[in-house]
């Protein structure tokens, strides 16, 4: 399975995406920005936030015409911020790699990838601002206050040891989730569908985003390099307990001191394999995959009362792309 596949009914809506922001984009005459902007364009990523965005609209019925275009520009904007939070985190996060190329603030400096950062958020508010809508406008709004309200829970738990489940997933679903929900809700706004079915795809989102970020950070303690596209251990390397780690200290119960000696060492390398090492051999593996797939679950549920098209089905072959790339990742390391 392949986003390709699960894309092929809005093939012609994503390349119209993809025509507008390069044409949003390119859309300066400074050099220097000009130079920012191709780089981004080179280094794109999956595109799942605004392809939600446009099969969810379509799932709930036929989108006129007339809205075409501004359903052409929320989705390109929701790409946008995600990408804006991206640059952002790589900052944060001191990372070196994403999508197989350096990182902005490797590539340009970290104050040029502040700005640019914001840059990005400017131009998407600015698209999404030419459609009018404010009921969308309120819906992106406050989802991209949540996801800066997770980031920052985030990075203020960094190096708690005593990090609660119930506060990681707090995190998550403030994060990740709320954006993926908000993909699917500014869908269905579009198509004037019934509260019922907004939330439902509201719903099927959050699930989708929950799981998306289980599996995230699950194959970023035992994934490959070249699977990831990226260095694998940022979480480990910036003091960010996660949910396989999480497991982890509580279905080895024994293994608690030397577990917790081992995050204590957060440029060890050695360190690192040793904490992928435990993991991949204990049930904690097999524990995290099982409460990723009931949020998968939870989501392709969410889908019951959609009728029957490519669309809805495309929406839940993206959710079982999603459960399986837990297993894509896997870096096969033994020790």
């Amino acid at each position: 399975m392949n986003l390709k596949y699960i894309y092929r009914p809005i093939a012609k809506d994503l390349v119209q995406v993809d025509s507008l922001l390069n044409e949003s984009l390119k859309r300066t005459r400074y050099r220097s920005i000009l130079e920012l902007n191709s780089y981004l364009l080179e280094s794109k990523g999956k595109g799942i936030r605004p392809a939600l965005v446009i099969i969810s609209a379509k799932a709930c019925g036929q989108v006129p015409a007339t809205i075409a275009s501004a359903l052409v520009k929320i989705a390109s904007a929701i790409e946008l911020i995600h990408v804006a939070s991206l640059v952002h985190d790589d900052i944060i996060d001191q990372s070196a790699l994403r999508h197989h190329k350096p990182t902005f603030n490797v590539k340009f400096g970290e104050d040029v990838s502040i700005a640019f950062g914001d840059y990005l958020y400017a131009i998407a508010f600015e698209l999404i601002a030419s459609c009018k809508n404010t009921d969308i406008l309120s819906c992106i709004a406050q989802a991209s206050r949540t996801l800066c309200e997770g980031e920052l829970i985030q990075v203020c738990e960094r190096d708690n040891l005593s990090l609660l489940k119930e506060r990681y997933l707090l995190i998550v679903k403030k994060k990740t989730a709320s954006f993926f929900a908000a993909s699917c809700q500014v869908g269905a706004i579009f198509s004037q569908s019934r509260k019922s079915t907004q939330e439902a795809l509201k719903e099927y989102g959050f699930n989708l985003g929950v799981a998306f970020q289980i599996i995230d950070d699950c194959r970023d303690l035992i994934g490959s390099k070249k699977k990831l596209g990226k260095n694998p251990g940022l979480d480990f390397k910036m003091g960010e307990l996660t949910l396989p780690v999480l497991n982890l200290i509580s279905q080895e119960p024994k293994e608690k001191k030397s577990i917790i000696e081992l995050l204590k060492n957060q440029s060890d390398e050695r360190a690192f394999r040793n904490l992928s090492h435990k993991f991949l051999n204990s049930s904690a593996l097999e524990k995290t995959k099982q409460e990723a797939f009931l949020y998968i679950q939870k989501a392709k549920n969410s889908l019951g009362n959609l009728k029957d098209s490519p669309y809805r089905r495309s929406l839940s072959a993206l959710a079982d792309y999603v459960a399986i790339k837990i297993d894509a990742g896997y870096s096969g390391y033994q020790g």
